[in-house]
């Protein structure tokens, strides 16, 4: 199976450890080859899954902002998810888990066929290097997969500040059967939409921010 990441080094903070070593088994979903009924974890079955939430402080604000909607977030950067669950216990959130895996197994074993509402990519790894893009995360058939998931009208969001990375995910996307873009080609930014961290750094670069927002055919 392909693989949606690699490993890289990163800072470790002591209290990033101490929350991953104590809040682990409170907020993180094993993965298993099964699919998780989100009914007996949250109190509706309205979900949004997040792939590559970094430090999580954009998933944060989403989940403070939106308490009847439940989010998952999928990450295997250890210091982001041990910040992550440091904010879930500080501020009391519980409408958010995670699943510390590769989210290419994540949809394809553990989301039940149309359960969710939507899908946020916000800035993953550009892989810039050309005998890297087959590395991208937005591509087929893992945007197939991702369809899958979905519910019949929800979303599929995607943020990137890599230009020839918006223009691959375009074309993946408009080849996904069962996805039709929500606008003519980049989507308008989402007013909700927090800015993240990347964000922040590909703006400093004077990148510009490109937006996808395709929904699955009802």
């Amino acid at each position: 199976m392909h693989k949606s990441y690699v490993l890289r080094a990163g800072r470790y903070t002591a209290a990033q450890k101490n929350a991953y070593d104590t809040l682990y088994d409170k907020y993180v979903i094993p993965f298993a080859q099964e699919y998780i009924d989100f009914s007996k974890i949250f109190n509706n079955e309205n979900l949004t899954m997040e792939i590559g939430f970094g430090m999580g402080a954009a998933t944060v604000k989403i989940a403070l902002e939106n308490p009847d909607m439940n989010y998952l977030g999928i990450e295997v950067h250890r210091p982001g998810i041990g910040r992550l669950l440091w904010e879930i216990e500080k501020m009391s959130i519980g409408n958010i888990r995670i699943i510390e895996y590769d989210a290419c197994a994540v949809a394809q074993k553990m989301i039940r066929p149309s359960s969710l509402d939507a899908i946020h990519i916000f800035f993953p790894d550009p892989w810039q290097k050309k005998r890297h893009r087959k590395r991208r995360l937005v591509q087929r058939p893992f945007t197939d997969s991702l369809c899958e998931c979905l519910k019949p009208g929800g979303y599929l969001y995607v943020v990137t500040d890599w230009e020839d990375y918006a223009l691959q995910a375009l074309e993946e996307l408009s080849l996904t059967k069962g996805l039709q873009n929500a606008y003519d080609r980049f989507a308008c930014a989402q007013s909700w939409r927090p800015e993240t961290k990347f964000e922040k750094k590909g703006l400093a670069k004077e990148h510009l921010i490109r937006e996808l927002y395709f929904k699955k055919k009802i």
